[in-house]
C-alpha cells in the first residue's frame, strides 16, 4: 500500500509531504481560537487541519487516586480528568469547526478516542480518521473505526513492532484499506535524540504502509530529514501562540514555523528526485566552465605534442583532461595556435 487518498489527496512516496496541523488542546477553551488556527493553518500550506474528539469521562475516570494522578512533565500533579477537562474539544464545536474548514478550503479530521467520537465524525462526513498513539493498542477502536472505510493513520508511539502489527491488522479486520502508519516518540516534548529515524525505512519495508512522522521535538529539524528517509505524511502541533498557557501550546508551532516546515519538507521532497547522473538543467550554462586541454603555444603541422605544449585548464572547449595521456606525444594534423582547446581534429588519428 504505497499510496492512500484522503479527501483529493493522494499521499505517498510520489507526492508531496502531506502536513498535518495537530490542533490539539490549543483552542484554550475558546471557539474563536479554533477557527483562527484552521485559517492559520490554512495560511500556513498545511494540508489539513486535525481535531482530537473526546470528553473527558470518554477518555478516562473521574478518580483522585494515585494511579490517576501525573507525575512529572507539563501536567505534573494533574489528575487526568483535570487534563482531560480542560484540553477538550467541546462536541457541539465540530459542526462549526468542520464547515469553517470547508469554506477556507483546509480538510478537517479527527482522532477519535471511543465509539461515540467516531459516530459524531461520522455524521459530520470526516474523510479520514486518526489513532492517537495511546490509543493504538485499542483495537476495539481501531477496529470500529475501520468499519467506516474511511482512510486511517495509525501513530505508533510506545508501540512496539508486535503491537503495531497488531494495530494493523485490527484495522485491516476492520475494513480498513487505505491505511498509513506514523512513527512517533509520545514525550511532549521529545528531544530529537529520541527519534531514531531510521526506524521509518524499516517500518516501509516490514510494513508496506505509506509511513510518516508525529513530531514532538520544538523545531523543523528532525520533520524535515525524516522525508529524506521516506516520510510522506509530517503531523505537528500547531498553535497562533507558544506562550499562550494551554496545555500543548509549549510544544507546538507558531504560524511561521508552520509556514517554513510546509515549504521545507515540500523542498526535501522535490530534491530527493530520482537516481540520475546526468547533467541537470541548472548546470548547462556552467559546463563550459569546466576543465579541458589547451594549447600553451604556436606549434606547427607535423609536429609532435609534448608535455609543455599542452594543459588542462578552464574553460571547457577543448578535449577532455583524461585524453591529456593520448594527446602527448601525438602529431598534429594543421598548425595551432596557443591558448587555443585542443580538438580531436588537431591529432593525427585521435579519436574520441
Amino acid at each position: 500500500m504505497t499510496t492512500i487518498k484522503i479527501a483529493d489527496r493522494f499521499i505517498g512516496p510520489d507526492y508531496p509531504p502531506y502536513v498535518i496541523a495537530e490542533l490539539s488542546a490549543n483552542h484554550n477553551g475558546q471557539l474563536e481560537t479554533a477557527l483562527r488556527i484552521i485559517d492559520a493553518a490554512k495560511a500556513a500550506g498545511a494540508d489539513a487541519v486535525k481535531l482530537q474528539t473526546y470528553r473527558p469521562d470518554t477518555i478516562t475516570l473521574d478518580s483522585d487516586a494515585e494511579e490517576f494522578r501525573i507525575k512529572g512533565g507539563l501536567w505534573d500533579g494533574r489528575t487526568l480528568y483535570e487534563l482531560y477537562a480542560e484540553a477538550h474539544m467541546p462536541w457541539e464545536w465540530h459542526k462549526p469547526l468542520f464547515n469553517h474548514a470547508h469554506r477556507v478550503g483546509i480538510t478537517i479530521f479527527s482522532s477519535p478516542f471511543d465509539c461515540t467520537a467516531v459516530d459524531l465524525l461520522e455524521d459530520l462526513g470526516a474523510p479520514a480518521y486518526k489513532i492517537a498513539s495511546f490509543e493504538a493498542v485499542d483495537l476495539a477502536l481501531i477496529r470500529y473505526a475501520a468499519s467506516t472505510g474511511k482512510p486511517m493513520i495509525i501513530s505508533t508511539g510506545m508501540a512496539d513492532a508486535e503491537e503495531v502489527a497488531e494495530a494493523i491488522a485490527a484495522a485491516r479486520d476492520g475494513g480498513c484499506n487505505q491505511l498509513a502508519i506514523l512513527h512517533c516518540v509520545s514525550g511532549y516534548p521529545a528531544p530529537a535524540a529520541d527519534y531514531n529515524l531510521r526506524t521509518i525505512p524499516d517500518m516501509i519495508q516490514r510494513f508496506g504502509l505509506v509511513t510518516g512522522l508525529s513530531d514532538h521535538t520544538l523545531d523543523n529539524t528532525t520533520a524535515i530529514a525524516s522525508i529524506a528517509l521516506g516520510a510522506s505524511i509530517i503531523e505537528k502541533h500547531f498553535t497562533l501562540d507558544r506562550s499562550g498557557g494551554g496545555p500543548d501550546d509549549s510544544f507546538s508551532l507558531e504560524p511561521a514555523e508552520m509556514a517554513a516546515l510546509c515549504a521545507g519538507a515540500r523542498t526535501a521532497w522535490q530534491a530527493l528526485g530520482q537516481v540520475d547522473y546526468g547533467r541537470k538543467s541548472s548546470e548547462q550554462g556552467n559546463a563550459q566552465f569546466r576543465r579541458s586541454l589547451y594549447f600553451l603555444r604556436d606549434l606547427k603541422a607535423g609536429e609532435t605534442v609534448d608535455a609543455n605544449a599542452v594543459r588542462s585548464v578552464r574553460p571547457g572547449f577543448g578535449l577532455a583532461p583524461r585524453h591529456l595521456d593520448r594527446v602527448i606525444g601525438a602529431t598534429l594534423t594543421r598548425d595551432v595556435a596557443a591558448m587555443t582547446p585542443v580538438k580531436a581534429a588537431d591529432l593525427d588519428g585521435f579519436e574520441t
